[in-house]
């Protein structure tokens, strides 16, 4: 009777301990799966997730280089791989393709066709806009020419160079041209791929001008190449510059989708937070140095800065300007809406997670 009663006494503890342990799993897996403060306590994914990211790691690339060095993507169980194209046009294929799974671009004619088949890529985000008086994309000209090109009339038969046709490049070279009354075949337009190799271009005097960013706008300042002219706010004050677009691995899963937007958009609003309200300034330049292509601290200071939303959303009249140019140059396969081409859907997600700026 005694033997009996002690297993069933030790019957009874190991039945205590496992209830134990069981009340106490969830408690640990909750734990587990408590999400970073910054965050709004947002949870991260159960499985971490490789996103391809294409980008040239510029400055407007802040949103991507900022969260990727402060560990927000980490912290949401994100990890990008970087991805290099040698054209837009490429990358828009292998977005469309679910190859590649967010894009750092431009509007181009190829982007929308590829919307217009159906095929689930959209423009999700700001990537870069022109601060008013400010502007880091911008026309400018040989700096011996500065007694001569003195309005957009003046601009009438000289050779200036685009990085790509079909885009924002040459939209925007078109909306400078209409301030002198001119078109693209007042001028000698040139396709020169490379934003480097334009300022060897300038130099050399085998053009009059360029569209050009940041920090080459600087370089060629600093190097006695070039003169900014006119700011872009005088003929294209409402333009989207650059934009971040999903493709289809990420249209496709929300979940992903949305982590990536929260952490984009809060390396937004520390890249606001250093250039435009001076808070870890030189810290945030540190970090681009370290992770950006461009490498000299002091530039960082002389350049024009690079304007991104701190909530996230793109210029909607921006972007719809460009559509509507496609479509009347008979560069667009299938006629669309704006609505068709952006989605703020993962914005709202970030901005209702984070809070507005």
């Amino acid at each position: 009777m005694k033997k009996k009663l002690l297993v069933l006494a030790a019957l009874a503890l190991a039945i205590v301990m496992l209830v134990a342990a069981c009340g106490q799993q969830p408690a640990a897996q909750t734990a587990e799966k408590k999400g970073p403060a910054w965050a709004g306590g947002l949870t991260p994914l159960p499985k971490e997730a490789v996103v391809k990211v294409g980008m040239k790691a510029v400055v407007s690339d802040a949103g991507i280089l900022v969260g990727m060095a402060k560990g927000y993507y980490k912290d949401l169980g994100i990890t990008i791989e970087n991805v290099q194209f040698n054209s837009g046009q490429e990358m828009i294929n292998q977005l469309a393709a679910g190859q590649l799974d967010v894009g750092a671009a431009v509007t181009a004619a190829g982007l929308f066709n590829a919307m217009g088949r159906d095929i689930p890529v959209k423009i999700v985000a700001d990537k870069g806009i022109n601060v008013p008086g400010k502007g880091y994309y911008r026309l400018v000209i040989r700096k011996d020419l500065v007694n001569e090109i003195k309005d957009f009339k003046d601009l009438r038969g000289k050779k200036i160079a685009v990085v790509g046709t079909a885009s924002l490049d040459e939209v925007y070279l078109v909306r400078c041209l209409q301030k002198g009354d001119l078109t693209l075949k007042d001028i000698d337009e040139q396709v020169i791929r490379s934003f480097p190799d334009m300022l060897v271009a300038l130099g050399n005097k085998s053009i009059d001008a360029a569209m050009v960013i940041e920090p080459f706008v600087a370089l060629g300042i600093a190097k006695d190449i070039i003169d900014p002219w006119k700011d872009p706010q005088e003929y294209d004050p409402e333009a989207q510059i650059a934009i971040l677009v999903y493709g289809t691995g990420m249209t496709k899963n929300a979940e992903v989708a949305n982590r990536f937007m929260v952490a984009y958009v809060k390396s937004l609003r520390d890249y606001n937070d250093a250039f435009f309200k001076g808070n870890n300034k030189k810290e945030m330049i540190d970090l681009l140095v370290k992770n950006s292509v461009l490498k000299d601290p002091a530039l960082y200071e002389k350049m024009y800065p690079t304007g991104l939303n701190p909530d996230g959303y793109v210029r909607i009249k921006g972007v719809a300007a460009d559509l509507d140019w496609y479509k009347a140059n008979s560069l667009l396969q299938k006629d669309m809406k704006i609505e068709d081409a952006v989605d703020n859907k993962y914005v709202d997600f970030a901005v209702k997670t984070l809070g507005k700026y």
